[in-house]
């Protein structure tokens, strides 16, 4: 990648850790230009990348889109509300023109397998571009998603972790995490089947939106669960540029059938607008314990949320310990390892459709097609996937008949299950939201096998609710400690509010301090 040099008046422009409302400002005082922001990221992600790799690949047009921000701003145009702002998507969300590859070697023509060029953007990436963002490039993913703690399984290689390169980056956005964490971009778009948004974002100190099941559209974006659990949200480095992201994603499309279920639940004005910093006082906060998951907190962990519950209590916020204890709300889990993988029982279907709205120029529109293609099978029984084909009937079946919708009622019947306890157990306890540590304990290295620790992955993705989390400090071992805020179905905007008290009261953010040349 040659990124162009900046110019002397870019140069006076510090890009770390720039918000998204210190952007408008430079804007609107004629401080800046779009272009000179994103000549600004690229020259830095030229100094810093080949020691994080962040990017799959890298948008061709970002000047030239930025230039045109430019020319629209100074005509006296409309424009929209992230105008000129560096922002960057997932690898597994479509990008048209560039390759759709799911991290995954045999769909990526740079290390010989074929390409997957898509003719149109996913909706999420088509709103950030109708909102005036200057998308940089696509970011890393390890294979399929299919990894909470790591991107190593990649085509691209590992991504590492911008606070610290030993430490595992989290997963499976770990290219979104990386560029937002290191200034590479402002905010990113991030996704999450089983703790994809939530793990890179606690693992390197951001601010992330888990949204409530259908709330943003996943069209397009490489299914691993589509019709079940996955969630695209967002990645940033504050609770404001999170809910100003979350503004632009959310809501109903065509394109999604399923989004019909946020009509209502979108607040007016949008999410950014109810921040309050006074959230906490008066709040009512369950927190973890046995009852939620027979998961115990390593001693480093339990001095960390202590410190966490002491905060928040010194804010205002009433604690519940253990709310779910004696409700049978551990039992519900079905671990399959350290995850319970139910709801991918869906892939097979999700992605004969996901292949289908590539286009018919692609180099495989169908399942039938791209296994005609591809000689290896992720299915197999050494395949990435062969683990969940081995435990779960339905999905063998889907395999037999992709075009088929599967028979999702066992997770349907699971689902209801979680809901039905949640809500009964927020309401006894009136709660606002469950405070607990993202993670039991500190995380493990980048190259090493531990999984990723976290309390809440997969019990809110079977269930569909929302999350937020916020940095809340480090371990001992340099990795980002943080809070996860937990919810009732559509309540991103209470968890938002929440978070951004703790936030304004704490300022826990850890920014990080890059390392440049040969890793």
């Amino acid at each position: 990648m040659n990124a162009p040099s900046p110019t002397a008046t870019d140069a006076s422009i510090d890009i770390v850790e720039l918000t998204i409302a210190d952007i408008q400002r430079g804007f609107a005082q004629g401080r800046f230009t779009a272009e000179a922001l994103a000549r600004l990221h690229l020259a830095r992600i030229e100094t810093f990348e080949p020691n994080y790799n962040a990017f799959t690949s890298m948008n061709p047009k970002a000047l030239e889109e930025a230039r045109a921000i430019d020319a629209r701003r100074a005509a006296g145009e409309a424009l929209g509300p992230l105008a000129g702002v560096p922002v960057v998507v997932k690898e597994a969300m479509d990008f048209a023109g560039l390759p759709s590859t799911a991290g995954w070697a045999p769909l990526a023509a740079a290390v010989g397998g074929i390409d997957l060029i898509p003719e149109r953007d996913a909706p999420v990436v088509a709103r950030l571009r109708a909102a005036g963002a200057v998308i940089l490039g696509k970011t890393n993913i390890p294979a399929f998603s299919h990894d909470g703690a790591r991107a190593n399984t990649s085509w691209d290689g590992p991504t590492f972790n911008a606070v610290d390169r030993a430490i595992a980056p989290g997963a499976s956005s770990s290219g979104t995490a990386t560029a937002i964490a290191a200034s590479f971009a402002v905010v990113g778009l991030a996704e999450e089947t089983g703790g994809s948004i939530q793990n890179p974002a606690a693992a390197q100190s951001l601010v992330s939106v888990k949204p409530t099941f259908a709330l943003v559209p996943n069209t397009g974006v490489a299914p691993l669960a589509g019709s079940t659990r996955d969630v695209v949200g967002p990645h940033g480095r504050t609770v404001t540029d999170a809910a100003l992201l979350l503004d632009v994603l959310a809501g109903y499309t065509a394109e999604d059938p399923k989004t019909v279920a946020a009509i209502g639940m979108v607040p007016a004005g949008g999410y950014a607008v109810r921040l309050d910093a006074s959230a906490l006082k008066g709040a009512r906060l369950g927190l973890y314990g046995a009852g939620w998951r027979r998961q115990e907190l390593s001693e480093e962990c339990q001095a960390l949320y202590g410190r966490t519950i002491a905060e928040v209590k010194s804010l205002g916020a009433t604690v519940v310990e253990d709310p779910f204890a004696g409700t049978g709300f551990a039992d519900l889990a079905q671990f399959n390892g350290e995850f319970d993988d139910r709801g991918i029982e869906c892939i097979a279907y999700d992605m004969e459709m996901y292949l289908r709205r590539l286009g018919p120029s692609a180099a495989a529109s169908s399942f039938a097609a791209l296994k005609a293609l591809v000689p290896e099978d992720p299915f197999g029984p050494a395949g990435i996937l062969g683990g969940h084909v081995a435990t779960m009937p339905v999905l063998r079946a889907s395999l037999a008949d992709p075009t088929a919708v599967p028979d999702l009622g066992g997770f349907l019947a699971a689902r209801v299950q979680y809901l039905e306890m949640f809500n009964a157990v927020m309401t006894t306890h009136r709660l606002d939201a469950l405070a607990f540590p993202q993670s039991s304990s500190a995380l493990p290295g980048v190259f090493d096998e531990a999984s990723y620790p976290a309390t809440t992955v997969s019990e809110i993705n079977i269930a569909g609710l929302p999350a937020v989390t916020v940095p809340a400090g480090r371990f001992g071992n340099g990795a980002p400690y943080s809070l996860v805020l937990v919810g009732r179905l559509w309540s991103e905007a209470a968890l938002l509010s929440l978070a951004f008290a703790y936030e304004q009261a704490t300022h826990h953010r850890i920014i990080p301090r890059l390392v440049a040349g040969p890793s």
